[in-house]
């Protein structure tokens, strides 16, 4: 005799309680904020050795856009971890494109100006977003976020020794 599952596997959280997930996406926040920070310090700083105030002006702006990319998906996340999975998307994908819109019409209004210096700009998005990405893989990779939760007691859940046969 064989048994049978009585359901498909159930998600660890269901929505309305995620604390694992809720506790990496304040860790990746506060992460990003950190280095969001340091970058602006650095940007600056150096900025102004390799620009004078343009190179500060470039690495000010360059960290604004960094912290606006990087921060809202993270925040995004934070705000719908616990709830279900389809909003979570919609609500990352809305964000995705609106922070894209407001980065190009950024652009498009600076690009005339020559107040600040784009390559300080550019070296200060870049360093500061690619570090936000790595910090993000790095808080999701140690959370320790189930996929499902174990059987709950009083389920039957079939042995592999009996896989495929029945009496």
């Amino acid at each position: 005799m064989t048994a049978t599952p009585t359901g498909p596997a159930q998600p660890a959280h269901p929505a309305g309680d995620a604390p694992e997930a809720t506790a990496v996406f304040r860790r990746a926040l506060r992460d990003m904020a950190v280095l969001v920070a340091g970058v602006t310090v650095l940007g600056v700083g150096i900025g102004y050795l390799v620009a004078g105030a343009p190179g500060v002006w470039g690495a000010l702006i360059g960290a604004g856009i960094a912290l606006v990319f990087s921060g809202a998906t993270t925040l995004s996340m934070l705000w719908t971890s616990p709830t279900e999975p389809g909003r979570m998307m919609a609500v990352i994908m809305g964000m995705w494109l609106g922070k894209v819109a407001l980065v190009i019409v950024l652009l498009a209004v600076l690009r005339g100006m020559d107040f600040y210096d784009r390559y300080v700009l550019a070296a200060v998005v870049a360093v500061a977003v690619i570090g936000s990405a790595l910090l993000d893989y790095r808080a999701v990779s140690r959370g320790r976020i189930p996929y499902v939760s174990p059987a709950s007691a009083g389920t039957e859940v079939p042995n592999a020794d009996d896989s495929g046969k029945s009496m």
